[in-house]
């Protein structure tokens, strides 16, 4: 019989009690395959979980110690050696015993004395199998870990896509350079916070927390469309003035419908960006803009989104006004509970005050939260 067309010749551990047996097979093995041989249990497992282990195991049934049925079930039971195929070989013939061998995962069942053209066609068979199974579990293996790098590509593609959108749009107003990022982890802060009150808990799990995350330096792109003259003007807006400024809100809703329209289907984390950058601006009492909308037809995303873009705004200089201390931007979302916000998220908002703080201090951007940061630690080291 001709030896299989491997680079390297397959091996064969080959597992009996008896001298004679293993000097048997090997003599017949020995020219198509590289042998190994065991004369009982232990050593069958030692050679099956080296560094090297064998393409096949011809395994005696009965032997003292371990019997052939220990050692495949030990095999089979370690996804190590799972995969290493096991031929029975063996004395015994009831059906019972080959139908259990089989149960147990042997791949097949050859009794003693050998037929050895019969025994090399099946060992033949069976490397073929395996080497066919070797290949398409190994391309599995580089098809996954392909697609988990293109989807970790993916994302990164869309974080940078995102932030240099929601760059442009800070781009207008240089004295709020970090803005975006403030805001993405003050909204994850009181994502986290809420995820287990019964009000928001069917919605707010980690995977939507992340798109959310993901989504909210868009809540302002919609300033991309308000010209200089009223969106840099240092001073109070008139009544026109501020109806053109409310226009971003649906500037920015539609500025991300028509790239959404482009790409001719719809994206999940683009969904809570449409929502946030329209609905930002609403309050809790009806009062807010463009809609007017009040109480939970506000979608929790824009909510969560005007505490974050408030207490921001409060702790920013901008081109109107200066900077205000953190604790009397504490005090005026405090204010607005029930009426400019949701009541609970300004509760979990209240339980995050020094977090928030944190964030503000972490990326800083401003003179006066430079002095703050300053301060800070001057009070820290004392």
């Amino acid at each position: 019989m001709d030896a299989l067309d491997f680079t390297e010749k397959p091996t064969v551990l080959v597992v009996d009690d008896t001298p004679d047996n293993l000097s048997l097979m090997a003599g017949l093995l020995k020219d198509h395959y590289r042998v190994v041989l065991a004369n009982h249990g232990e050593k069958a497992l030692k050679l099956a979980r080296a560094e090297d282990p064998p393409d096949l195991i011809l395994l005696d049934i009965m032997m003292p110690g371990l019997s052939g049925y220990d050692v495949c079930k030990i095999l089979k039971d370690d996804p190590a050696t799972q995969h290493i195929p096991i031929i029975f070989l063996t004395a015994m013939t009831a059906a019972e015993e080959e139908k259990k061998g089989l149960e147990m995962g042997a791949v097949d069942f050859i009794t003693k004395p050998v037929n050895p053209p019969i025994m090399l066609a099946r060992v033949s068979t069976q490397l073929q199998v395996k080497a066919a199974a070797d290949f398409l579990r190994d391309k599995n293996d580089y098809l996954e870990t392909e697609v988990q790098r293109r989807g970790r590509e993916l994302a990164a593609i869309q974080d940078v896509t995102i932030l240099a959108m929601a760059s442009l749009a800070e781009t207008r107003d240089n004295d709020t350079g970090n803005h975006i990022r403030r805001t993405q982890h003050y909204l994850r802060l009181l994502a986290n916070q809420l995820r287990r009150h019964p009000r928001f808990s069917r919605f707010l799990d980690e995977r939507t927390i992340d798109i959310l995350f993901k989504s909210a330096p868009l809540h302002d792109i919609g300033k991309v469309g308000i010209p200089d003259r009223i969106l840099l003007k240092p001073g109070r807006f008139e009544p026109h003035e501020f109806e053109i400024m409310k226009t971003h809100c649906k500037l920015g809703r539609d500025a991300i419908q028509h790239a959404e329209d482009q790409l001719g289907l719809e994206v999940e984390f683009l969904h809570y960006a449409k929502e946030i950058a329209y609905s930002h601006q609403e309050k809790w009492d009806g009062s807010g803009y463009p809609e007017g909308w009040a109480g939970d037809a506000i979608p929790i995303s824009a909510r969560l989104m005007a505490v974050a873009d408030v207490y921001d705004a409060l702790i920013s200089r901008r081109v109107y006004k200066q900077s205000m201390s953190h604790e009397k931007a504490v005090a005026i979302i405090a204010d607005g509970r029930g009426s400019h916000f949701d009541p609970d998220i300004v509760d979990a908002f209240l339980e995050l005050t020094e977090q928030f703080r944190a964030v503000a201090l972490e990326y800083a951007d401003s003179d006066e939260v430079m002095a703050e940061k300053a301060k800070s630690l001057k009070v820290i080291t004392g």
